[in-house]
């Protein structure tokens, strides 16, 4: 069902566009047929490596944005809606991870680097972003969390708290927009098959991971008219591990 999901005149907003994650968002939603609004810090990357979608720009507005930066949001998030009039659909998936050292002995900077990476970006897309979903009656948010933000456990303390915190964010956002024509989840990866995962566990059976583009899958379903009823959940997509 979800590969013959139509998203035509639908316009959906992607953080993250370069990244494993998102750049697998990013080719879902362009082969359903919706318009894009990409942002990115490396912009130039997704004209290197997603020829297939730059090379239709009247799909796509490509912006270099600092989500942890509240002006560099609040100027690409105009600059999106005079381009497109509306945003019906925004994916956040942008995200760090940061672990090795018990709390005691984690620097001061890789909590504030998690925070504002993974939580505070968030935040601020979403803020920007609500006030026009509320204006059409209509939206749909999905948000990346991870396992550890449902379980904390040893040397990964300030990742698990910043992603404890978008979960909460995910269900402040459902239970606040409900009424008003906005669905707001959030999904919960496993260990995702990437590249860089790969280089740092060599050991691991890769089977067991999940596919980028499994989660986008599941991103594209919860963004359906089929996901309407799904509001506030934390949806796990874990693979086999």
């Amino acid at each position: 069902m979800i590969t013959k999901t139509d998203f035509s005149g639908r316009t959906v907003m992607i953080t993250g566009a370069s990244g494993n994650l998102g750049g697998a968002v990013v080719k879902k939603f362009y082969k359903s047929g919706s318009q894009l609004i990409l942002f990115d810090r490396q912009p130039d990357s997704i004209k290197l490596n997603m020829p297939e979608i730059v090379s239709y720009p009247e799909r796509f507005l490509l912006s270099e944005v600092d989500v942890t930066n509240p002006g560099s949001i609040e100027q690409a998030v105009i600059e999106s809606l005079e381009w497109s009039g509306h945003i019906d659909i925004l994916v956040n998936t942008v995200g760090g991870f940061y672990s090795g050292k018990s709390l005691h002995e984690t620097p001061v900077d890789k909590l504030d680097f998690m925070i504002k990476l993974n939580l505070y970006s968030v935040f601020l897309l979403c803020r920007q972003v609500i006030p026009i979903m509320i204006d059409q009656s209509f939206g749909k948010i999905v948000n990346i969390a991870a396992r550890p933000g449902l379980k904390g456990s040893s040397n990964s303390a300030v990742y698990s708290a910043s992603k404890s915190g978008v979960i909460r964010l995910t269900e402040s956002m459902a239970a606040e927009l409900k009424h008003k024509g906005i669905n707001v989840n959030c999904v919960i990866p496993g260990t995702i098959d990437t590249p860089q995962n790969r280089k740092s566990m060599p050991d691991a059976d890769y089977s067991r991971w999940v596919n980028p583009n499994q989660i986008a899958d599941v991103i594209l379903f919860l963004t359906s008219d089929e996901a309407s009823a799904i509001n506030g959940a934390a949806i796990p997509v874990y693979g086999r591990s």
